[in-house]
């Protein structure tokens, strides 16, 4: 069976407009694949661990090449599982509203746990970066309050580049944005009318998944 890793970072549950699209890609997913099973990782509600001096050291340890030991390692513990519970999914689902125009805060610090060297991604002999999470996709869903489709509004938009960019630096590099906007619009039957588009967006995705 392949894995399908479901990352929720809206905390609005059945109110969250991302859920309702994430909801219409899964409703189509599971039938059209059967070998694959649904594993969901609610960020708002997984305690993450932080990463407070002690578990820094960790992450220089490892850029050094030193392999961590003692009370650092058993430190380390709760970072490396959520960093095998993420190489262990074959494929990735991420479901999170734009906030002050890039990602929550949970998703920011579950990145920052999991983006560990000799994990996700090496330096060669050369110094230059490799990805280690390869032959992967990304479907990366999301509800936005504005609209950032012109090039005026465009530089507003730092998920899309970062997400892009730290997924594309461990080795991902299809990914997939589906996107619902402008959600707050005053004009609800324009509201309504994305959101039902983007739904159907997500459902096709699906289906070529």
């Amino acid at each position: 069976m392949n894995k399908l890793l479901h990352i929720i970072a809206a905390p609005r549950e059945e109110e969250s407009r991302t859920l309702k699209i994430s909801r219409s890609f899964l409703d189509t997913f599971t039938p059209v694949h059967p070998d694959w099973v649904v594993e969901e990782l609610d960020l708002f509600n997984e305690e993450l661990p932080g990463l407070a001096m002690k578990r820094a050291d960790g992450r220089y340890m490892l850029l050094d090449g030193v392999g961590l030991f003692g009370k650092l390692k058993e430190d380390w513990e709760s970072i490396i599982a959520q960093i095998e519970r993420f190489k262990s999914a074959d494929g990735y689902l991420i479901s999170a509203p734009m906030w002050n125009f890039s990602i929550p805060y949970v998703l920011k610090q579950y990145i920052d746990i999991i983006v560990q060297p000799k994990h996700l991604f090496r330096y060669t002999g050369k110094g230059v970066a490799e990805g280690l999470i390869n032959d992967r996709k990304m479907v990366f869903i999301t509800s936005r309050g504005g609209q950032y489709l012109t090039s005026e509004a465009r530089p507003y938009d730092f998920q899309e580049p970062y997400i892009r960019t730290i997924f594309g630096f461990v080795g991902i590099s299809d990914i997939t944005f589906v996107i619902a906007q402008p959600m707050d619009s005053p004009d609800i039957d324009l509201k309504n009318r994305r959101l039902e588009e983007t739904k159907a967006k997500a459902a096709e995705t699906a289906k070529t998944f």
